[in-house]
């Protein structure tokens, strides 16, 4: 009898430090490989030149935002692209996202920080880039298994996990290729 209990007990315990305090294997892995990508990032352009960093980045056949508006767009919605992970493993539907609402931002974004300096766009992101990876070893299994309608995604229901990974984890390599093109690097 004594054995039953202590193996439920320990059971217990396990389940607890599992679900309470330690990260679990696919949280961990999604979050090393959003300081990844940040990291590949900051490296790439801290190598850059003045001409480099100013230079446009091609977005359908036209000049568009530069080198430098793009890294600290990367690193600015960070703290969005989370935020709307966290909504989704809550099981509340996101619906006023839209593509629409998303070019409005980046129009905006572009416009207020067109000169942003090479070392105000890096910080930004390592530090947004850490949270955001802090934020992610947070999530629970349960909570990346989630599933809720996601707007940018045209309402299918998608889960946690895959917000994490569609948005705050492959928006920097995203951005990396398309700087490394457009710089012929």
């Amino acid at each position: 009898m004594n054995t039953i209990v202590k193996e439920t007990q320990t059971s217990r315990d396990f389940e607890q430090l599992r679900t309470r305090g330690a990260v679990g294997r696919r949280a961990e892995s999604l979050a090393d490989r959003i300081e990844e990508g940040a990291a590949a990032l900051a490296a790439f352009a801290e190598g850059l030149s003045e001409a480099e960093w100013r230079a446009p980045v091609p977005e359908s056949g036209k000049d568009h935002r530069s080198v430098g508006v793009i890294v600290h767009h990367v690193a600015y919605v960070y703290p969005i692209e989370i935020d709307l992970a966290r909504t989704v493993a809550s099981g509340k539907v996101v619906a006023d996202v839209t593509w629409e609402v998303v070019a409005e931002l980046n129009a905006k974004h572009a416009h207020e920080q067109a000169g942003v300096t090479k070392a105000a766009a890096l910080e930004l992101l390592r530090r947004n880039s850490r949270e955001a990876a802090a934020a992610v070893r947070a999530f629970t299994d349960d909570e990346l298994d989630r599933a809720a309608p996601f707007s940018l995604n045209y309402g299918a229901p998608v889960t946690a996990q895959f917000v994490i990974e569609d948005h705050a984890l492959r928006h920097s390599w995203h951005h990396l290729a398309r700087i490394r093109t457009a710089l012929g690097r």
